[in-house]
């Protein structure tokens, strides 16, 4: 039942070749003339109780870890320099052959010299150059080290360790015991590993359905080593979730934070049990893309609206929290990509808060339904298409050609009744503009059955704005 995780070996060995410098007959140095003292530049300073469960019927049991198949020097950065101080200008010497005008004449040159480069470091003094400080400029007893951008950026091990200390008491290991059909063997016994974390002190549990699917006994294992019989509360018929109830009060809980603003590049940490046997462990990386489509192994539906990340996801992590720097709850772990070294996906919690909120209200699991069919605007269909406007959601299909469809709207659906029409830019959700970072089915996840919404369209180049109840998404979408 558990995924075995494959790596080729990586070749440590690495040769340094020496090459033996030719040698060279020592250059008989010149007489040596005497030099100007220059005067140093200074050194620039340092920068409710369980209610009724709504499990589905017990399915055959997939891989505890989905993964899929992916699709078929930097130049050296200019030094700054100091500014050179200009050469002191020559002195003519009268030749003579008196040992008494010799300290004279020397004396003479001297002082020139010294003159030339104090004014030297007096001009540059009086343009400010020699009291700037250089962009991400360190100084230490060797000398100024410049070139190097300080980024105004948190902590990343402060913050790494804070937020593991803070939310592993939340992350549990759920081992999962179900009956496996192999052939000729018989029904036999079978267990697997995943995680989840607890959003509620009452003993309500986030994970994946692909961790509980198919089990009929599920140990769920705290931190402190306390181990608590679970049921499957419901199961998500939108995405990769499911809602886990164990029996208990005042267990730590994990906050949920946001990932409708998540930016690229941000740090995340996660947290779980790689390989079902390193319970809280502990990786970081950052997010990698948003907005992610995979199709996950045994299965023809793709998950949409991903968080990509480099973290460390193992085969035993799903199910477990993906969180930000303040130790807030943003994703699901959910697949890593097949054959991969570094990329996992995540499920946004924004995605899952509305079944969150129904498992503690003791309703049903039931996702949002409008009764289109639609195609997320790009330049490219824009342009073809000549829509006047570049984002938000075109109301119709695509045939082979990609040339748009007709019929579009479900008769008798909350579109249809709300009015929505073929040929329709659905531009706005509630408060939510549609565009690549918010397209349609993502904010529409994001409400429940039942709820009336404002929706922006552009019609005819004419802005109309609708009410439509959201129904039921039926089971076989």
């Amino acid at each position: 039942m558990t995924d075995d995780l494959h790596r080729d070996p990586a070749d440590p060995g690495e040769a340094t070749q020496r090459t033996e410098l030719p040698l060279e007959t020592p250059a008989v140095p010149a007489p040596a003339t005497p030099a100007a003292p220059v005067t140093p530049a200074p050194a620039f300073p340092a920068a409710t109780t369980a209610a009724e469960s709504y499990s589905p019927t017990p399915e055959a049991r997939p891989d505890w870890m989905r993964t899929y198949d992916a699709p078929p020097a930097t130049p050296t950065p200019e030094r700054w320099y100091e500014p050179a101080a200009e050469p002191a200008p020559a002195v003519a010497v009268a030749p003579t052959t008196s040992r008494r005008t010799g300290g004279p004449v020397i004396a003479v040159a001297l002082l020139s010299a010294v003159l030339a480069s104090g004014g030297t470091v007096l001009a540059l003094g009086a343009t400010g150059a020699l009291d700037r400080t250089l962009p991400g400029a360190t100084t230490t007893a060797a000398g100024t080290s410049v070139g190097a951008v300080k980024p105004v950026t948190i902590d990343e091990n402060s913050a790494t360790i804070a937020v593991a200390a803070a939310v592993s008491p939340a992350v549990v290991r759920i081992t999962v015991t179900g009956n496996a059909n192999n052939g000729d063997l018989g029904v036999i016994p079978s267990t697997g590993v995943g995680s989840g974390v607890i959003y509620d002190s009452n003993g309500w549990i986030l994970t994946n359905k692909h961790v509980v699917e198919g089990g009929d006994k599920f140990d769920v294992e705290l931190k402190d080593g306390r181990v608590l019989a679970g049921t499957v509360y419901g199961i998500d018929t939108l995405t990769d979730l499911a809602i886990v109830k164990v029996e208990g009060t005042g267990l730590p809980t994990a906050a949920i934070g946001e990932s409708d603003a998540l930016k690229v590049g941000q740090l995340v940490v996660a947290i779980g049990s790689p390989l079902g046997t390193y319970s809280n462990s502990v990786t970081s990386g950052i997010v990698s893309a948003t907005g992610r489509s995979i199709t996950t192994e045994g299965s023809t539906k793709p998950l949409n609206n991903l968080i990509q990340t480099d973290a460390a996801i193992n085969p035993g992590n799903s199910g477990g929290p993906l969180l930000d720097a303040d130790g807030n709850v943003i994703g699901i772990n959910t697949a890593i990509a097949s054959g991969s070294n570094g990329i996992g996906f995540a499920i946004p919690i924004d995605i899952a808060r509305p079944i969150m909120a129904q498992a503690v209200a003791g309703q049903e699991l039931s996702r949002p339904y409008i009764g289109i069919s639609f195609v997320s605007i790009t330049r490219a269909f824009a342009d073809e298409n000549k829509l006047g406007t570049q984002q938000g959601a075109f109301v119709g299909s695509v045939d082979a050609n990609g040339n748009p469809t007709t019929d579009a709207v479900k008769a008798g659906g909350p579109a249809d009744t709300a009015g929505i029409k073929d040929g329709d830019i659905i531009t706005k959700v509630g408060d939510k503009t549609i565009d690549s970072a918010h397209p349609l089915d993502s904010v529409l996840s994001q409400f429940s059955p039942n709820q009336t919404i404002p929706v922006e369209l552009l019609r005819d180049g004419k802005t109309v704005t609708v009410q439509v109840t959201l129904g039921t998404r039926p089971d076989n979408l």
